[in-house]
């Protein structure tokens, strides 16, 4: 079993010393899920929510948050990140907002948590955005898709 990287051997929590690691190209891609009543999806779906364009304001909310990802996660490397992308998808039949969000970057430590941050705060986002119309509003299932690059090489999730 793997050990836990983030402890020195007092058992304090520590920032990894990536210093001796390999540059390469490295990708992750994370996932999610906003699921709505009928009433919301519609609003989002027709732009008729009064804060304005849900997943327009969600996409450039994402993209800031992965930019701080290491502001809001203690151990995370803050590192040059080279694109953050985000896709939304309306699940009709989940009454779902999917979100995906794929980061890049070439460096010594993954972009795992920069993709997942992405997700959260796209998720964050719609909420903020539709608080008003729903409160019961579920932020759900997000996780890591894929990562690509470095030491540990690819990572596919094997969805159920």
């Amino acid at each position: 079993m793997a050990e836990f990287s983030h402890f020195n051997e007092q058992g304090r929590a520590r920032m990894v010393d990536v210093s001796e690691k390999k540059e390469t190209a490295r990708t992750a891609i994370a996932a999610g899920e906003v699921l709505v009543n009928q009433e919301t999806f519609d609003l989002i779906k027709s732009g008729g929510i009064a804060k304005g364009d849900v997943l327009g304001t969600a996409q450039i909310g994402g993209i800031m948050g992965a930019k701080h990802t290491p502001d809001l996660i203690p151990m995370c490397h803050p590192i040059m990140v080279s694109g953050i992308d985000i896709e939304f998808n309306l699940n009709e039949k989940k009454l779902a907002v999917e979100i995906c969000a794929t980061a890049k970057c070439t460096g010594v430590t993954g972009v795992e948590m920069e993709a997942m941050t992405a997700v959260s705060v796209a998720a964050l986002t719609v909420y903020d955005m539709c608080k008003a119309v729903q409160k019961d509003m579920k932020i759900t299932n997000i996780r890591l898709l894929k990562k690509t690059g470095g030491k540990s090489g690819t990572f596919e999730r094997k969805e159920d």
